[in-house]
């Protein structure tokens, strides 16, 4: 989020209570749990913009000279293709359009991070006064939500086992489970090597979705909480011009962790889904 547009909240609670106040969740009871109903709200949102936008280029699509939107979405489809098609090389008529949704959509999510940082605030202040807007908690970057990155990390996960077991059948993923990666001859060395392989191959199931969502979710809580940090030089007139060059300086490097790490993001879940397909 940007450093540049913060209000007197900050010097008026503390960078402390400022910092607290921007990383808490607009939550609620659903089916007797807690909701981030921020989260929810904006990933939604920005899934809704781009189904609406890509479409609206496909519709109009031309086989002449492009139009400016079109020749980028071009680029986005050709680029994520070329990525699908260096690392599966099956039917990519489901996978080529699952990673250019999850591209997209991890990269709309991560920008959400270069608004202004108090710009929920602000919006509530104009309807609602100030005194509702300390109180009113609303999160603009979904993927610095853990709840969000695993959810999708889980999604990935599901797929892998939905397509190892459409790829080898029940009986070849049982049997790849116990064993593989080591196997031996003769009735006695199988045995033996049942529960390490199983071990492994549970280990290394459970390891994808884990490191796929913290790695996202680490990367964006960061650099939500770094722009935080930078907003708290803006209270001060001592440090307002240190804060400024701070904030440009992390903001264009953060441009970068954003795009990156949609790009990580997809990558993997393509490989994941791929290795899928693979026997040992």
């Amino acid at each position: 989020m940007s450093a540049e547009n913060t209000t007197p909240t900050a010097a008026s609670e503390g960078l402390s209570g400022y910092i607290q106040h921007h990383l808490t969740h607009d939550t609620g009871m659903v089916l007797g749990g807690t909701f981030h109903w921020d989260s929810w709200l904006v990933s939604l949102g920005l899934g809704a913009i781009f189904c609406i936008w890509f479409g609206l280029m496909a519709r109009r699509a031309t086989s002449g000279v492009p139009s400016k939107g079109q020749a980028f979405v071009e680029i986005v489809i050709e680029f994520v293709d070329n990525q699908v098609k260096d690392v599966f090389h099956g039917d990519r008529r489901f996978l080529g359009p699952l990673a250019l949704t999850i591209f997209m959509w991890v990269l709309f999510m991560n920008t959400m991070d270069l608004l202004p940082l108090d710009i929920g605030n602000g919006i509530v202040t104009l309807l609602h006064g100030h005194a509702v807007a300390e109180h009113t908690y609303f999160r603009m970057v979904p993927t610095a939500d853990l709840n969000t990155t695993v959810a999708m990390a889980l999604s990935i996960f599901l797929l892998t086992l939905f397509y190892s077991i459409k790829a080898k059948g029940f009986g070849g993923f049982g049997k790849e489970l116990l064993t593989a990666p080591f196997h031996t001859e003769g009735p006695v060395g199988k045995v033996a090597m049942v529960l390490p392989n199983l071990i492994l191959n549970l280990v290394e199931y459970l390891s994808k979705p884990v490191s796929l969502s913290m790695r996202l979710f680490g990367n964006m809580y960061a650099g939500e909480l770094v722009f935080m940090l930078i907003a708290g030089l803006l209270t001060s007139w001592i440090t307002f011009i240190p804060g400024v060059i701070a904030g440009a300086l992390w903001g264009g490097f953060h441009i970068l962790i954003i795009v990156l790490q949609a790009f990580i993001f997809m990558v993997l879940s393509v490989v994941y889904i791929a290795m899928a397909h693979e026997h040992h």
